[in-house]
């Protein structure tokens, strides 16, 4: 971080109209899993009325947001939107925290997004990209045709993104108007033709369940579903509208995606084939089927309106594929753009191109996203499970600073806002991260690892900044770090746990094939007693192994706190000694050694404070100014001149050894008496003005002495004690003059 560089003073320039503004917001919020995942995700979970109930009430809740980020972006117009108002608010640990995890959550959406697209190929053009296997990863097969159209497809949106803003606005709304009309014309014939088709809607919630859970589970986990909306406040710096519209826009995007995921629900539903019972039997068990009929949006669609249907949703889909890309991609390199201005990331990714756009940035992006096609489907899948975490960190850290700016400011709506958020998410986080209080996996086990992973990886990257951290903005708040390392524990913890639990489940079931005679032949084959001491002994080392890793990871983790620790501890060591060393040049006359006027003036204030408090200590003022500086200077130069000053100051010094003596113009000098001194000044002064009196006629210092002490209840002013030493130390120079003393000066 190189704070002389003038990139840091950037801004991106304003072309975002508010049409636009909204195509990036629903484009960033919805994409490949609101058409093909949104039926196992929620109809398979709340059925149809869970679905929409918990809908609305995530969506009521996300407008409460959308009031909390119109409020922080008003006030904080910079790229970076959460990041921005964190730092602000916050200071720059939580706002790298905040980075760091929001960073992971726009990464997953976007390579989820992207790793789609060789899906969407499966189903509508068959196995054309399917050549060039490579190998199976999580019991997901890689091929090099798909790998390539990912990584093409990622290219082309970037080229895109980087040749122009306007050009990428443009073909976003395009998109969002494709993704808006596909949906709700398809859901339209839907509702038009389902009365006669026969089909039926019910049961509204799953049988069998509780009502509230269910509706409380959709509830918890939707907003996943509309993670990215926030996306544009990344681009304020951009808007070419006035931001107290950003509510209005913000608002009717929360609205039209609501809406969406609505449309694609019933309509997922509103048909299904003759073989099913009603829609839940075909939800439930669409691995049964193939093709179209394995996408019950698709195959109402066909039922509806026949190959048309298939052809406007397949136009939707792809529509929403291109536009969760483009507005992702942008969302992330106005992040990246913002934090490599504060020096988080190198400074190069804050440079602009000829457009106005961080097109290192995106390319930044890009790279980072090379790997994706080839790790699989079912890691992408993991990965994307942590938005669910994303977007509770984002949605709770906006209404955390809108909470403290409100109150600052005494906004009563804002503050209620702020608070509603912060509870909520509070609340969201706590059931997301500890299931088993509510007997629901909510999250994938292998979601725990990623995400003790990445923070693990934070506290190292961490480390980096702290090196590169000049200006000392990072490194203030220890809580941040001891909270994350808490996380890590817990996190671990509920790791370890579900391991311990599928563990234990699989032994069960083992000795249950044991003893009904259905495990495999080589256990059957076990006597009983070894078989059992076996299953013992398996669990007892995986108990040891789990117990290993989980105090390894926290080990890691006090590791890469303690290092940051000690770093900033050598910073602050370092940090200190250069301001010591520049307090000492500040406070030193270079020519005498003594202290120079700039220490005086800061005695001098510090006294004055103290006079007004009515704290101040005894003290006395010697005011001294050096006889015939100005003929030695003018008969044998300067050099003779400095060496007559620094005999002066040695004089001084002799006299008054336990008094700050300071430097305050060229000849003249000032001490500040206290203490014992101060009990002995007139003694002192009378023993200097002797000394000077025998120096008369000689090349020894001659130099006029004036003193005055402060005196209670008189003076109101340090200044009031100086004049008068200063008028005494006149009279001085004058009864010198009359004694044969040069005060030509």
């Amino acid at each position: 971080m190189d704070n002389s560089s003038n990139i840091t003073e950037q801004r991106l320039s304003p072309y975002l109209s508010p049409v636009a503004a909204w195509a990036l917001s629903i484009g960033t919020a919805i994409g490949w899993g609101s058409l093909v995942v949104m039926n196992s995700s929620y109809l398979s979970q709340g059925g149809p009325l869970g679905s929409i109930i918990g809908l609305v009430i995530c969506a009521v809740l996300m407008i409460v947001m959308c009031r909390n980020f119109h409020f922080m972006a008003n006030r904080y117009p910079d790229a970076g939107g959460i990041y921005a108002y964190t730092k602000n608010i916050f200071g720059y640990d939580r706002a790298f925290l905040v980075a760091w995890f929001l960073s992971l959550t726009y990464l997953s959406i976007f390579w989820a997004n992207a790793t789609s697209l060789p899906l969407f190929a499966r189903y509508f053009i068959g196995d054309t990209f399917r050549f060039g296997y490579l190998f199976r990863v999580f019991g997901y097969e890689v091929y090099f045709g798909e790998a390539l159209l990912t990584l093409v497809s990622i290219a082309l949106v970037t080229l895109l993104c980087i040749k122009s803003k306007n050009a990428a606005a443009h073909v976003m709304v395009v998109l969002a108007i494709i993704v808006c009309a596909g949906i709700v014309g398809c859901f339209a014939a839907a509702m038009i033709g389902h009365g006669r088709a026969g089909f039926s809607f019910e049961p509204g919630f799953i049988p069998g369940k509780p009502v509230f859970p269910q509706i409380v589970r959709i509830a918890f986990i939707s907003p996943w579903a509309f993670i990215g909306f926030e996306g544009i406040t990344h681009s304020s710096e951009e808007f070419r509208f006035p931001h107290d519209r950003l509510f209005r826009i913000l608002t009717v995007s929360v609205i039209s995606t609501t809406a969406l995921y609505i449309f694609v629900s019933l309509l997922s539903i509103s048909a299904y084939p003759g073989d099913a019972a009603n829609w839940m039997d075909y939800i439930t068990n669409l691995g049964r089927y193939s093709g179209i009929e394995g996408l019950p949006a698709f195959y109402a669609a066909r039922y509806y309106l026949g190959e048309t249907g298939v052809a406007l949703l397949m136009a939707a889909l792809l529509a929403l594929i291109l536009t969760s890309l483009i507005g992702n991609l942008r969302a992330i390199s106005r992040l990246f753009y913002a934090v490599a201005r504060d020096g988080i990331l190198p400074e190069r990714f804050a440079e602009l191109n000829d457009k106005q756009i961080p097109a290192k940035a995106m390319l930044l992006v890009a790279s980072i996203s090379l790997f994706v096609p080839f790790i699989g489907r079912t890691a992408i899948g993991w990965i994307v499970d942590v938005t669910t975490i994303g977007a509770t960190l984002v949605y709770g850290f906006v209404s955390a600073t809108t909470f403290k700016l409100a109150r600052n400011e005494h906004r009563t709506r804002e503050q209620i806002t702020g608070l509603i958020g912060l509870v909520v998410m509070l609340v969201f986080a706590f059931y997301l991260l500890f299931p088993n209080f509510f007997s629901d996996d909510t999250l994938e086990t292998e979601t725990y690892i990623l995400l003790i992973g990445w923070s693990i990886l934070g506290f190292f990257y961490f480390q980096q900044i702290i090196k590169r951290d000049h200006a000392r903005r990072f490194g203030k708040a220890i809580v941040v770090w001891v909270a994350l390392l808490a996380l890590i524990v817990v996190l671990a913890m509920i790791w370890s746990g579900r391991e311990e639990a599928r563990i234990t489940a699989d032994t069960i079931h083992t000795i249950q094939n044991y003893y009904n005679g259905t495990a495999d032949p080589s256990i059957l084959a076990m006597e009983e007693d070894p078989f059992i001491e076996k299953q013992l002994a398996d669990l007892n080392r995986s108990t040891i192994y789990n117990t290993a890793l989980v105090v390894g990871l926290f080990a890691l983790a006090l590791a890469a706190m303690l290092i940051n620790h000690f770093s900033m501890q050598r910073w602050e060591a370092k940090t200190a000694k250069e301001r010591d060393a520049a307090r000492d040049v500040a406070y030193k006359d270079s020519l005498t050694g003594v202290k120079s006027k700039h220490a005086y003036v800061e005695a001098e204030r510090d006294i004055a404070q103290q006079i007004y408090d009515g704290t101040v200590d005894p003290f006395a003022i010697v005011v001294c100014d050096v006889n015939g500086l100005k003929h030695i200077n003018d008969t044998l130069g300067h050099k003779a001149g400095d060496t007559y000053i620094c005999s002066a100051s040695d004089l001084i010094c002799d006299y008054f050894k336990r008094s700050p003596v300071f430097r305050i113009g060229g000849d003249e000098f000032a001490i500040i008496l206290q203490g014992q001194d101060y009990e002995n000044r007139h003694t002192i002064l009378a023993a200097l003005n002797e000394q000077i009196e025998r120096n008369l006629g000689t090349n020894k210092v001659v130099a006029s002495l004036g003193m005055a002490h402060y005196r209670r209840n008189e003076d109101n002013t340090f200044h009031a004690v100086f004049t008068r030493a200063d008028g005494r130390m006149y009279e001085r120079k004058k009864q010198l003059k009359s004694m044969g003393a040069i005060t030509r000066d």
